[in-house]
Order: structure tokens, then C-alpha cells, then sequence
């Protein structure tokens, strides 16, 4: 009996640890959507030192800049769709909602849009990998609660420490909320390793 009541908990144990399906290998001619906002669009970067240019070239791959400065999150829900239709990606890479969180929109709001974002390229059979953006403390920066929440509800991977690392540290950013060529380089490269841990490099 008391073998069997052990063997149950493990299996919980578990199945609560499952971790997100892996990616499939992005072939050689394989297009990456970075959609985003002024992270993506690599405000506070020099010519060609966004992410998505650094991604570009570390991957071998096509990385498409889908990064507008100021967009939200409702906006960005609206807009990515016809993105997706027109480039067809393998992979999308989303890093949304920082100014949700700088105007204080709800952060059900932002949740909905996200799942909606994540639920179009499902759709679509893309796959996707998420960057949690932090919400702003005293002394520490965290990723907003919404990104690891949504990585367990539908099954993304996701990388929740390399933007609030970078926002944290004086010499990576250009301002208070953009990093500068070096934080954006550490942000290519970090994603490049996620993307090789999850099999798709």
C-alpha cells in the first residue's frame, strides 16, 4: 500500500514538472517573425544592433524585425495576425507588453492578448518562444507574473530572466526601459540559446 500511495505522488510530481514540448530544427531557409514593440524594434540600438539583425546572423536564419516603439498589447493582438499570413514564419518570438505595463493596463488585458497572439500562430502551425518582460521594482526586476503563467498554460517556451537581467544593469541600457548595442547583443544571444536548447538550432 504504501509503495503504491509513493508511486502516485511521484507521477504528480511529475507531470507537475513537464516542461514545454521542444522545437522542431528550423531548416536552413526557415523565416523567424520577431514581433514585438520598441524592444524588438531595438529603440536605444545603432543601425544593424536590434535583436532580430544579431539573431540573424548567430541563427543563419531569416529574422524578419516586427518591433513598433509604443504599440500595446490590444494593438499588437490586431496587427500580428496579417503579419503571420504574409511571411508564413517557422517560428514567431514574442516580446509584448512592456508598455501594458508602463500605462497600467490590466494585466488580464494583457494576459487575453498575449494568449490570442500565442493562439494565431498555433493556429497557423508556427511555433512560438516567449521573452518575459519585467515590471518595474525598487531594487529588483522580476518578469511580470502573466509570462510565466502563460508559458505553463500553453505550453510556450520561454526565457523569463534575460530582459530584466539586462534592465537591471546600468551599462546594458541606452535609458531606463531600452538597452543599448551590448544589451542587445547579450538579448541575441540569450535567445539564440534558448532557441538551441529547445532543438530548434
Amino acid at each position: 500500500m504504501k509503495k503504491w500511495i509513493i508511486g502516485l505522488i511521484l507521477l504528480g510530481l511529475m507531470a507537475c514538472g513537464q516542461e514545454a514540448p521542444k522545437l522542431s530544427k528550423l531548416p536552413g531557409d526557415a523565416v523567424i517573425l520577431a514581433f514585438g514593440d520598441s524592444l524588438t524594434h531595438g529603440t536605444g540600438a545603432t543601425a544593424e544592433r536590434d535583436y532580430p539583425a544579431i539573431l540573424a546572423a548567430l541563427s543563419g536564419r531569416e529574422v524578419i524585425n516586427a518591433g513598433v516603439p509604443g504599440e500595446i498589447s490590444s494593438e499588437g493582438r490586431q496587427r500580428l495576425p496579417a503579419l503571420l499570413d504574409e511571411y508564413q514564419p517557422n517560428l514567431l518570438i514574442l516580446i509584448h507588453g512592456g508598455n501594458d505595463i508602463l500605462r497600467q493596463i490590466n494585466a488580464e488585458e494583457t494576459r487575453a492578448n498575449l494568449t490570442a497572439m500565442i493562439a494565431a500562430a498555433k493556429q497557423r502551425n508556427i511555433a512560438v518562444v516567449m521573452l518575459g518582460v519585467p515590471k518595474f521594482g525598487l531594487i529588483l526586476l522580476h518578469s511580470a507574473e502573466i509570462y510565466a503563467e502563460l508559458a505553463q498554460s500553453e505550453q510556450v517556451p520561454i526565457d523569463l530572466d534575460t530582459l530584466p537581467s539586462i534592465l537591471s544593469t546600468n551599462e546594458l541600457k541606452s535609458d531606463a526601459v531600452h538597452p543599448n548595442d551590448q544589451g542587445y547583443q547579450k538579448l541575441a544571444e540569450n535567445i539564440a540559446g534558448l532557441l538551441r536548447e529547445q532543438g530548434a538550432l
